[in-house]
């Protein structure tokens, strides 16, 4: 297996199936600062978000821990979620499912038990959190879909997934509150969220 430099892949693995690909995944042991997702039939690395991310997602964890539905855990850990019926393998920013999903002995979770996640742009992401990971998380029928635009300064949130994604949305800059629907129903508050000045 050779690792690719820019936006890498792994090579070779385009025509494996998808569950030789989980079979890879489990196997990688990749250098300190990057993850690895399937995303398109291909495994994907990509760095670690930057350091000031932690802050925006230990605000948004908090903010809405409050608003759980009972027996349901909110983390930035990274854990790796599994959605079958595309083919694909996602590590969530931030994630939210009931406490029960948790325990297992595997590393693969169930991404249709999610009731919320939450994907922080950066430049090698963007691009699947805007469009790939809106259709998978929407058509898993994940509740709510946050997504924060770090390039653009602007938080997006979805909800009422549907078979093409979601069709409902609703974008703020940072520095607003933003509504999160059901089954939160509060604002988030973005204030924060910028990167800290150079």
């Amino acid at each position: 297996m050779t690792v690719m430099a820019e936006r890498p892949t792994i090579s070779g693995a385009e025509s494996s199936s998808f569950q030789e690909l989980l079979d890879i995944l489990d196997e990688l042991r990749l250098r300190d600062g990057f993850k690895a997702e399937i995303i398109r039939g291909k495994i994907v690395v990509s760095p670690w978000s930057q350091g000031y991310y932690h802050r925006v997602m230990e605000l948004v964890c908090e903010q809405l821990r409050p608003h759980l539905l009972p027996g349901h855990r909110i983390s930035c850990g990274p854990f790796l979620y599994v959605f079958p019926g595309d083919e694909r393998a996602y590590g969530p920013d931030i994630h939210a499912a009931p406490g029960r999903v948790f325990e297992t002995t595997s590393n693969r979770l169930d991404g249709e038990a999610l009731s919320f996640v939450a994907e922080l742009t950066s430049s090698s992401t963007r691009d699947d959190d805007l469009t790939d990971k809106v259709e998978v998380y929407g058509r898993a029928g994940v509740p709510v879909y946050l997504l924060l635009d770090m390039q653009e300064e602007q938080a997006t949130v979805l909800w009422t997934p549907s078979a093409k994604g979601y069709e409902s949305r609703v974008t703020r800059p940072f520095g607003e509150k933003l509504p999160i629907p059901a089954p939160f129903d509060c604002l988030l508050d973005t204030a924060g969220f910028q990167a800290p000045e150079s």
